[in-house]
């Protein structure tokens, strides 16, 4: 398995707009992040997980020719915003996109991509497979993938779970009967807005936490704001085990 991720930064992304602040102005390409997405590549498969504002820059930064599924964590417009450029694989590898999602969050989908699921469909509109997913182990394109319900403050999110590799974004909460499922997990990425306190993220600190509790091989950070610091100091402050993950890395799993 190869996880390539594709963005790393929260809703705003690094820059701001308009931010003077020392990351914002930073020239080390560490600290531009885009929105927060990975692409995951295994068993012959090319599977997404959320389609941000910024899904166009970075398939093609990734140059990514192919498609099998996405996973959608929730239902954020940082993380739903770039579904209509999935066109571009629907006529390149001439098949619909299958999409896995929760299904209170259909209705998100279908109010922001309306066009989509007209009845007089216009030529060109994305083709997408609506494949409603629960909180038990699913099968994305041959890929057993094993939700995780985690808490967005009140809001439930998916975390995701795909052999050794676990991905959780936008949360704050972990059931403790959830983090069975991430137990044994070598590879944890983990999301953290900021070194203090958030009401709907992990911060720095409780992250680090959450990472050593599953003693994982390698853990990541991700969904990171401006506020956290420049990559370079933070990543000194990490244990060696634990990387502040930046827009582009690659890890093999």
């Amino acid at each position: 398995m190869k996880v390539t991720f594709l963005g790393t930064g929260t809703s705003q992304g690094i820059p701001v707009i308009a931010c003077p602040c020392p990351v914002c102005s930073s020239h080390d390409k560490k600290d531009k992040r885009l929105r927060t997405s990975v692409l995951v590549e295994t068993q012959g498969k090319v599977l997404i997980i959320d389609t941000g504002p910024d899904f166009r820059q970075q398939m093609l930064r990734a140059e990514v020719k192919n498609l099998d599924a996405i996973l959608y964590t929730h239902d954020h417009k940082d993380h739903i915003a770039g579904l209509d450029d999935v066109r571009a694989f629907n006529f390149v590898n001439q098949r619909a996109v299958d999409v896995y999602l929760e299904e209170r969050i259909i209705p998100s989908i279908k109010r922001e991509f309306s066009y989509i699921f007209a009845e007089n469909k216009y030529p060109g509109i994305p083709r997408i497979n609506l494949n409603i997913i629960d909180n038990f182990t699913f099968n994305a394109s041959g890929i057993n993938i094993t939700p995780i319900r985690v808490f967005h403050y009140r809001l439930p999110v998916m975390g995701f779970r795909i052999g050794d590799f676990t991905y959780i974004t936008d949360a704050n909460y972990i059931p403790e009967e959830e983090k069975e499922k991430i137990i044994g997990s070598r590879f944890i990425v983990v999301n953290a807005l900021r070194k203090e306190k958030h009401i709907s993220h992990f911060s720095l600190p409780e992250a680090v936490k959450l990472i050593n509790d599953f003693s994982p091989r390698r853990g990541y950070i991700t969904h990171v704001s401006h506020q956290m610091g420049l990559h370079r100091e933070v990543q000194k402050q990490l244990p060696p085990n634990i990387v502040i993950a930046y827009d582009g890395l690659m890890v093999n799993i």
